[in-house]
């Protein structure tokens, strides 16, 4: 009897085909609603849209690359394992792989940066920019060109063939630079996203610092208001001269004269600008040249995004306030809505508004049982930043001891061949790799970089668009690299990413020594954010807070009380306040006419933003309820409140100093300092052995002492007197009734 064997047959791919193509499906649907977040996509030039779109969809395309990648044979015979999970024939991810590397590649280093200069150009014809374009990013491929030569000689020395040296050269040098920077971003996020899950869980807290980042977030706002105001009278100066070399651009003026709509905005209620930007009004040249043009359009164009930047920034953190502190007061009525009776009602969510909580339902989630979850999060993302970080460290001495292999290798992790992926072990490695990138990306948006790039919900600069996606592409190859070596060199050279890149970054031995010992210097930004060095750092360079990282990781509100009038929160408090009382406009535009017309009138320069900080009407230290919309019965509101004793600051900060008002009603540091110190003694009584201290001494007559008693006459027995207090109050000498005037 003749037996004959029949090998198994091969599984088929197709589920997994269509498995991934539907996730490429809606990775496309969920970049399309992130670009629809931050650009008006009916009115974005497709030369902008086109490429932000891949440089977001290639970047999360290679995190499901990774995961398919792990778990598909490297080689297809039938002799290969069975997968356990979402796979892909080699060639199929050999050309994927290439795809999608080399796109990002080419909108990384060429494309995104071209067209980012090329956007932010103020010149009108398209070869103007492109030339401008150019020599904006002279410098920058000068280096990137002059590393990757000296990189070249190197790889072509040590390896001895020409096409594989230019190669591993360019993707050796690429990866390098991306990792350099994956590591920092990364390690630097790894401590801010739980640390501000933690603090987000004290609501209270959460109110504290909103407080304390309004007085800077307005104060920006207002800086940008005025420097967009004087670049508009520049303008509309520039658009009244006739004759001369201006009628050679008088398209172009005419251009910028309707883009700023000077004239129509000459309103009574605006009419705020014609007296605001002439106290610093910039002069026009003699000779209108084509580059000066380019130069004031480029500028104003930064300016009117400077101005949406704060003017979003400031709106976001009122909404914010005003959803924490309606948190707050639901302690009492045991409800919560936020759509009815707010400042957030206009701005509610669809899923806020079809949500299925009631009011007492919503109150025992955001009250209660949200600041656990938040907590919750937090730990299990400071655990799983833990795991990260020693995995980075071990990695290369004792990989047996990474943990982020055993939560992805599920199926004989520590086999010969490194064990198996299966389905859940692809789902986790896409989380890891997930987070590795948020943390990386959340960086991003918290280092304070030039030009002022932000990202503005529907409004977002061209050229700060392109710098993020080109941020996004570069980061994401380094950090798919980088993980894959947790798993283990028996697992990871096994695939066809490793082919692809990972032997020409081990082509040489300082490429291979570099790739496992460099991600050990991760401790320096966790440490740097953990222990907050960065503000210590800033402190003893005397930076302050114009460099380098923190947000609000150093910026908690803690110790800023010592410095009230310069950020603190109870000037945030009372900022937000009056904002949304209504009373902030109105006191602005009363300030900015009157520093308008004292400039016009003694040709100074102009000063900066004016905070109105409220007082009590006794001019007592403020005794204001700890949250800022809590009045008590009695108290009439908010806002008559205000407006019965309002007093103002003026921060010159073109000359780096602070102006005081010779107004009456106005105070500064050291007059509420004197407030504080005569209402304190004139709470209680003087003892009687104490009131007769200091009679019989005379004031010398150029002290402008008198005949009588020096202690003893009508109201000068009374040490009172010393600090402004007690007696009549009847003095009208500068420091008379409490104040120190300087």
């Amino acid at each position: 009897m003749i037996t004959t064997s029949t090998a198994a047959p091969s599984p088929s791919p197709v589920l997994s085909e269509t498995f991934s193509l539907l996730s490429l499906l809606l990775i496309s649907i969920a970049v399309l609603l992130i670009l629809r977040h931050y650009l008006p996509l009916r009115t974005t030039p497709a030369y902008l849209l086109l490429p932000v779109f891949f440089a977001l969809f290639l970047p999360a395309s290679i995190g499901l690359l990774v995961p398919i990648d792990l778990a598909s044979p490297l080689d297809s015979s039938s002799s290969s394992p069975i997968p356990k999970g979402i796979w892909l024939p080699p060639a199929a991810l050999r050309v994927g792989w290439r795809i999608t590397y080399w796109l990002t590649f080419a909108l990384t280093w060429f494309i995104l940066p071209i067209l980012a200069e090329y956007s932010d150009s103020g010149f009108r014809e398209p070869k103007a920019k492109v030339l401008d374009s150019l020599r904006a990013n002279a410098q920058y491929y000068a280096v990137v060109f002059g590393s990757g030569l000296v990189g070249f000689v190197y790889v072509l020395w040590s390896y001895g063939k020409f096409d594989a040296s230019l190669k591993g050269t360019i993707m050796a040098l690429a990866y390098c630079w991306g990792l350099i920077l994956a590591i920092y971003l990364m390690g630097h996020g790894l401590v801010s996203i739980p640390r501000r899950l933690f603090r987000s869980a004290d609501v209270s807290g959460r109110l504290r610092r909103l407080q304390c980042h309004a007085p800077r977030i307005y104060e920006k706002m207002e800086d940008a208001e005025m420097e967009l105001e004087d670049l508009e009278l520049q303008v509309g100066e520039l658009g009244r001269r006739k004759g001369g070399s201006a009628e050679l651009f008088r398209d172009w003026i005419e251009e910028l004269v309707d883009m700023v709509s000077l004239e129509a905005q000459m309103t009574p209620s605006n009419a705020r600008r014609a007296v605001r930007g002439t106290g610093n009004e910039r002069g026009l040249p003699n000779v209108i040249t084509e580059k000066w043009l380019a130069e004031l359009t480029r500028d104003l164009v930064r300016a009117r995004h400077a101005r949406s930047r704060y003017g979003s920034e400031w709106n976001r953190l009122l909404e914010e306030v005003v959803r924490t502190q309606a948190i707050l007061d639901s302690a009492g009525s045991k409800r919560l809505d936020f759509g009815k009776g707010t400042r957030t009602a206009g701005s509610t969510s669809l899923w806020e508004r079809a949500s299925l909580f009631t009011p007492y339902t919503r109150y025992l989630f955001h009250y209660h049982v949200a600041p656990y979850l938040r907590m919750a999060l937090g730990g299990v993302l400071g655990l799983a930043s833990v795991c990260i970080v020693w995995s980075e460290l071990v990695k290369d001495l004792f990989p047996s001891l990474s943990v982020i292999r055993y939560t992805v290798i599920h199926h004989d992790p520590l086999g010969e061949s490194g064990g198996q992926v299966g389905l859940a072990g692809q789902a986790i490695a896409a989380f890891w790799l997930l987070y590795m990138c948020a943390a990386a990306l959340i960086s991003i948006t918290e280092v304070k970089v030039w030009r002022g790039r932000a990202l503005v919900k529907r409004n977002t600069a061209s050229e700060s668009a392109f710098w993020y996606a080109s941020q996004v592409a570069r980061l994401s190859v380094p950090l798919s690299y980088n993980f894959m070596t947790f798993l283990g060199s028996a697992l990871y050279k096994d695939t066809v990413f490793y082919g692809f890149l990972g032997k020409l970054i081990d082509l040489t031995p300082l490429g291979e020594w570099f790739n496992y010992l460099f991600p050990a210097f991760i401790l320096l930004p966790v440490f740097a954010t953990l222990f907050g060095l960065y503000g210590k750092v800033q402190t003893m360079f005397g930076f302050g807070a114009a460099f380098g990282m923190g947000g609000e990781d150093e910026d908690d509100g803690e110790g800023e009380e010592r410095f009230y009038g310069t950020g603190s929160w109870r000037e945030g408090r009372d900022l937000i306040e009056r904002e949304l009382n209504g009373t902030s406009a109105s006191v602005r535009n009363n300030r900015r006419a009157e520093l308008g017309s004292s400039t016009n009138g003694g040709g100074g320069r102009r000063g900066g933003p004016i905070l109105s900080i409220p007082r009590s009407s006794t001019g007592s230290s403020a005794r204001a309820p700890t949250t800022p919309f809590a009045t008590s019965p009695t108290s009439g509101g908010g806002g008559s409140r205000h407006q019965a004793n309002t007093s103002a600051r003026r921060v010159g900060r073109d000359r780096g100093q602070v102006t005081l008002s010779n107004d009456g009603d106005d105070e500064n540091f050291f007059e509420a300092l004197g407030h504080r110190m005569k209402n304190t003694i004139d709470t209680f009584d003087t003892p009687d052995w104490f009131k007769g201290f200091g009679e019989g001494i005379k004031k010398p007559k150029w002290m402008g002492g008198d005949d009588n008693g020096g202690g003893s006459g009508k109201g000068g027995g009374d040490i009172r007197r010393w600090f402004g207090g007690g007696g009549d109050g009847s003095s009208s000498s500068g420091g008379g009734q409490g104040r120190i005037r300087l």
